[in-house]
């Protein structure tokens, strides 16, 4: 049998995945759950092999909820199952250990095979998911000769913004790191925009690529301590 956690904020949604995941034989629900706070609980006492996870959820969102569940329980496999296709949430979630990311628009067969494919250890993603992480890769590909910036474009970076392009390097979303430095998220997204017009890069995916390859942030620092 595969032991199932459901993970949604939705009711309906909760209820409905239930009663069908629940008549398939070698399925076996184990609890369905409503915010990242009760998810971690029910893996503690339930112990499911794969959790379906929604993305925005009360508490602790689905991204940052996987990060946790794959740090203590790495055995078990996440599926994301939202509406949402935000890059964001997409490059995110597989970096922190998602073996799957599905919208919601999938049929009930493509789930229920998706589920025993992870469950056996196959990534799933869908088509159009997937051609977000190609699409990273190629960018990552184009991007292995160093990006030059002139050095005068990166005395206009503010240090706040700074911190930001230090959150970006660890792999943190922008709620991260508006949580981080005490900002909002609509501040955190509106500060990256600046900071892309100042250095002349089209998305935050090549904004994070430079700053890895040049190492600008440790270099940074060495420089704050020097003085």
């Amino acid at each position: 049998m595969i032991k199932i956690l459901i993970a949604d904020d939705q009711e309906l949604i909760r209820q409905s995945l239930k009663m069908m995941l629940s008549g398939v034989d070698d399925f076996e629900v184990t609890g369905t759950v409503s915010n990242g706070t009760d998810v971690i609980r029910s893996v503690r006492e339930n112990k499911p092999d794969v959790i379906l996870m929604d993305v925005r959820m009360p508490k602790m969102d689905g991204v940052v909820c996987t990060q946790v569940i794959k740090e203590n329980s790495p055995e078990i496999k996440i599926i994301i199952l939202t509406t949402f296709d935000d890059d964001e949430y997409v490059f995110n979630a597989i970096k922190n250990g998602a073996s799957g990311y599905l919208l919601k628009g999938v049929s009930f067969e493509e789930l229920t095979e998706a589920i025993r494919k992870v469950y056996n250890g196959t990534a799933i993603i869908n088509d159009d998911i997937a051609n977000k992480v190609l699409r990273l890769f190629s960018e990552m590909a184009r991007s292995k000769d160093s990006m030059e910036v002139d050095d005068k474009l990166l005395d206009e970076i503010k240090d706040s913004e700074w911190d930001i392009i230090d959150g970006l390097v660890q792999g943190l979303s922008n709620k991260e790191i508006a949580n981080k430095l005490n900002f909002s998220e609509g501040t955190v997204r509106n500060s990256l925009s600046i900071i892309l017009n100042k250095l002349g890069m089209k998305n935050r995916t090549q904004l994070a690529i430079w700053a890895v390859q040049s190492d600008v942030i440790s270099k940074r620092h060495s420089k704050e301590k020097q003085n």
